[in-house]
């Protein structure tokens, strides 16, 4: 039997989608909490985008005393190391992998789909970008973490050693502490790759300086991707 896909809110521009951005919320939230940011991202009318906002599936948590809520994966404990569910997290993995190939199929190649995340959703980005077959535009991560640094270390995929990531956090976090922000960084350098890092005098959440520079850069690596 087919899995079902994820249901996903669309934001599409006003022209045909030349690119895609495939954007992964946090833990208990959904489709919907970064679709207001998609305006203040200021991107030029030149260069038509559409968002996919995907929403999780609701499933009972561990740390939240085993209430349902949308999430990616299970978090079984919130110490610093985020002892957490790899089976659910690559279980998502998958279902992402198949929204890239459905951009695929609506006309974006590979190469024009950018993958970011927020916190939870961040987790599964950085695995699915960096062990993804198809070569992607770029990887944006949110206030989050590397929670499967040895598989990506065993699966990395050559198809996008290259690939632009830019890396926000929040220095106030309380919830990701920014720690865990700066150990993604070290981890990727040591892998070879060249990520930027950008952090916010923010909590757990984004500031609109970090949107309008989230739109910025996605503006030169899907500009630099057309030429």
């Amino acid at each position: 039997m087919t899995e079902q896909r994820l249901s996903c809110v669309e934001v599409e521009p006003a022209q045909p989608a030349v690119a895609s951005v495939i954007w992964l919320h946090g833990l208990g939230a959904d489709g919907h909490d970064f679709e207001p940011v998609v305006p203040a991202l200021n991107l030029p009318d030149t260069l038509p985008v559409r968002f996919v906002f995907p929403n999780a599936p609701v499933q009972p948590v561990t740390v939240n005393g085993g209430w349902e809520m949308p999430a990616w994966y299970d978090i079984l404990e919130m110490k610093l190391e985020r002892k957490i569910d790899v089976q659910g997290l690559l279980h998502s993995v998958s279902q992402i992998e198949a929204l890239i190939e459905r951009e695929i199929a609506r006309g974006v190649p590979s190469e024009r789909i950018v993958l970011a995340g927020f916190s939870q959703g961040g987790a599964v980005a950085y695995h699915t970008a960096l062990c993804c077959d198809r070569p992607l535009a770029g990887l944006l991560t949110l206030s989050t973490y590397v929670a499967t640094a040895g598989l990506i270390k065993q699966h990395q995929s050559d198809a996008n050693r290259t690939i632009p990531i830019a890396i926000h956090h929040g220095s106030e976090d309380d919830v990701v502490p920014i720690t865990l922000g700066t150990q993604a960084v070290e981890l990727l350098q040591q892998l070879a790759y060249q990520p930027e890092w950008h952090r916010w005098p923010v909590d757990h959440g984004l500031c609109l300086p970090e949107v309008e520079a989230i739109g910025i850069w996605l503006t030169n690596i899907l500009t630099m991707e057309t030429n």
